[in-house]
């Protein structure tokens, strides 16, 4: 085994500072969320400007997956548990549209770009990022490079995208339902002092259930770990305090920096054509989740934001931020987003390799554009 390289503290120092810069920026122009996509901007464009500078240690962003699953397990009442058993059909029905119809972009994808039908799949299908990868590497034919390049840009897209779309116009009444919600949270915001002494007890369920999460391989175990943990320590009926702003505002900053240096289309072969590709399938894939959030909304007695955020497959600890920053529904939010995380974490994979291996196995070298 190789020696884990040692941290530069220099490097992380100055990420932190031009994360901060970036979500002042963002803040100061009153861009939605500025703590999650100032930094992610920020670090997109440091890190593709000045190659290798930039450092964050993977324990940062585990600490801000964390808090957002606490901030998770805190909507995950007896009455909030409730209502996500009776929106379970849905919650079935809308993973399976999605899925169907991320099938079809690849599909397309495929056939006006010249790139292989199992290569587009696997740059489509909405699962985590981590799952689609392994999955990728035991492929064989499989261009791992646009892979990954496809799918950290469609987690880009979406993250950047969907909290535009949220405040602004399209929904409706948004604006003015979180300008209420932000003034009833000022007139009772959490503080430092109401914390303790509950937080104590919370705080280190929330590390164990991370830590055992991570052991038994659940999926994004540091986020849905301290969520489970939460959720069954007030079920027992004790209390968790509210997290103040400039912590979940840290969180944001963290996983926003973690989410910006991701992504380096300069190490990508053909960038041209990858990038508006994955552009394409993006957008597609963030019409498609809008247009389902529409149909849920009539369905179901939900909102169209909150229906948005259920079905956006951007990773429900940005959607979860994004909800909570707004006054979304967000035990629906949290439901929804990890059902299907289960449902394409266990079925999935072994329906594609099904699917895949009927596919014709020339489409390139791997890793190759």
């Amino acid at each position: 085994m190789g020696t884990r390289k040692p941290i530069r503290l220099g490097a992380v120092a100055l990420t932190i500072v031009l994360s901060v810069v970036g979500g002042l920026l963002f803040k100061l122009i009153q861009i939605p969320i500025p703590w999650l996509l100032g930094p992610m901007i920020a670090m997109l464009i440091g890190n593709n400007v000045v190659a290798d500078r930039f450092v964050w240690p993977p324990q940062l962003r585990n600490a801000a997956l964390i808090i957002v699953g606490y901030t998770i397990g805190l909507s995950l009442t007896a009455a909030a548990l409730k209502e996500m058993a009776h929106e379970l059909p849905y919650m079935l029905l809308m993973a399976v549209l999605l899925l169907a119809y991320c099938v079809g972009i690849a599909y397309v994808v495929s056939r006006f770009s010249g790139m292989g039908f199992r290569t587009a799949l696997l740059g489509s299908i909405p699962g985590g990022l981590t799952q689609v990868i392994i999955l990728a590497e035991e492929t064989e034919g499989i261009n791992i490079t646009a892979v990954t390049f496809t799918q950290v840009t469609r987690l880009m897209m979406i993250v950047i995208c969907v909290p535009l779309i949220v405040f602004s116009p399209i929904l409706g009444q948004v604006k003015d339902a979180s300008a209420s919600a932000a003034a009833a949270v000022s007139a009772v915001a959490p503080s430092w002092g109401g914390l303790f002494p509950n937080i104590l007890v919370f705080a280190v369920v929330s590390v164990v259930c991370a830590i055992i999460g991570n052991r038994i391989k659940l999926p994004t175990a540091y986020l849905l770990g301290p969520a489970i943990g939460t959720a069954i320590v007030q079920l027992c009926g004790l209390h968790g305090p509210a997290l103040p702003g400039a912590l979940t505002q840290m969180a944001q900053l963290m996983i926003g920096t973690y989410v910006g240096l991701m992504l380096r289309p300069r190490q990508l072969p053909n960038m041209v054509r990858n990038f508006t590709l994955a552009i394409v399938s993006g957008l597609l894939l963030i019409a498609g989740a809008l247009g389902m959030a529409v149909l849920l909304s009539v369905l179901q007695p939900m909102s169209e934001a909150t229906g948005l955020l259920s079905l956006a497959p951007g990773g429900m600890d940005q959607m979860g931020i994004i909800a909570h920053e707004i006054h979304a529904d967000l035990p629906i939010v949290a439901g929804y987003q990890l059902f299907r995380m289960f449902f394409i974490f266990f079925l999935v994979p072994p329906l594609l390799r099904i699917v895949l291996r009927k596919q014709p196995r020339g489409e390139g070298r791997r890793g190759a554009a």
